[in-house]
């Protein structure tokens, strides 16, 4: 049985694929910071696995070489642009420079295997279809981070070290460790409790979406797939047919609730993230293939939603916005300005 080290093992994407790893009878060990945990939008029963509660910023080498690890998964970060923009010094802290010092104590111990969730943000914005080959151009700290540690993890690289990057999509779907902070979900959110598709900026930039569940498939996948095939590489998750602009995005969702109107904030809202992105390289040698298109996504949101009877005080919980709630714990002195706990 392998041993996965999952990093952000708690949160939106790993909340998904630490139960598919199960399924698959991998066994796993998860390092979280546990931030957002308190949160189970959906009432989900967990199988129990080994859980260090730490700072990734803050693991050690014995939490990799005592637990035998084959491959690690590392999700964990600053995980959106508002976050990013708390402090981009401590952006570049966590999602960069922790995430370079955990692939050193991978590759020190003999791990195999580091697969690196990245971004398609880095590209910040492009003129054409952009692909792995596309210079990148992150517009926020956030994008910086992720094409930082990307060439640093490279530089890695050996006959027994393989870094893999995985440049998802702009992530959407249920998750017991929901977030209402990305845009699908959000857009959805507004439908159901507003009866109105609020569009915070002005509609206009493109972006390439990709299913939750499609990510940690394109994560098992690329654990599984030949060394050859992935050996220092990096691949956009997502699909072709699924880059939208956000007015089309919110179309979509009127689509599921026909009496709502969608209305735009601002005429130009400066937001220079702009990009649409192509997914052929990881159709081509990883073989995947997203399984969930924009509507059906929508779809099993709403139903979602309609089961837990979402209303403004869940949409507006802390725990499903990783703003709120990271600003919660420092004003209660639960962590310090470093995003550390006090103990």
């Amino acid at each position: 049985m392998k041993r996965i080290l999952v990093t952000g093992s708690e949160g939106y994407i790993g909340s998904i694929l630490c139960p598919m790893l199960l399924k698959m009878n991998y066994d796993i060990v998860g390092i979280d910071n546990c931030y957002y945990s308190n949160g189970n939008f959906n009432n989900s029963i967990f199988k129990p696995y080994q859980l260090i509660k730490k700072d990734i910023r803050d693991i050690e080498t014995g939490d990799l070489i005592n637990n035998k690890i084959f491959a690690v998964v590392h999700l964990a970060a600053l995980s959106n642009d508002p976050l990013g923009m708390l402090d981009e010094d401590l952006t570049l802290d966590i999602n960069f420079r922790g995430t370079v010092r955990l692939a050193e104590i991978a590759k020190k111990i003999g791990i195999s295997r580091f697969i690196f969730a990245s971004s398609c943000s880095l590209y910040g914005q492009g003129d054409s279809i952009l692909t792995e080959e596309s210079t990148s151009n992150p517009q926020t700290s956030y994008g910086k981070s992720k094409i930082l540690a990307e060439n640093e993890i490279s530089k890695m690289a050996d006959d027994l070290f393989s870094p893999t990057s995985l440049r998802n999509a702009t992530a959407f779907g249920i998750s017991p460790r929901m977030r209402f902070d990305i845009v699908v979900n959000n857009l959805t959110g507004f439908a159901k409790i507003d009866g109105e598709i609020k569009i915070l900026g002005d509609g206009k930039p493109w972006r390439p979406l990709v299913h939750v569940e499609d990510i940690c498939r394109a994560i098992i996948m690329t654990i599984e797939q030949k060394k050859e095939i992935i050996h220092n590489q990096c691949f956009n998750i997502g699909d072709n047919n699924e880059n939208y602009q956000i007015k089309t995005i919110a179309e979509k969702v009127q689509e599921h609730f026909k009496e709502c109107n969608i209305s735009i904030a601002q005429n130009d809202a400066g937001d220079r993230r702009d990009y649409n992105v192509s997914f052929v390289k990881a159709n081509n040698l990883l073989g995947f293939i997203s399984k969930w298109s924009l509507g059906h996504g929508i779809s099993d949101i709403k139903g979602v939603y309609d089961k837990v009877k979402l209303d403004r005080l869940m949409f507006n919980d802390r725990l499903y916005t990783r703003l709120k709630q990271v600003n919660y714990l420092i004003k209660n002195k639960f962590i310090d300005d470093s995003l550390r706990r006090i103990e």
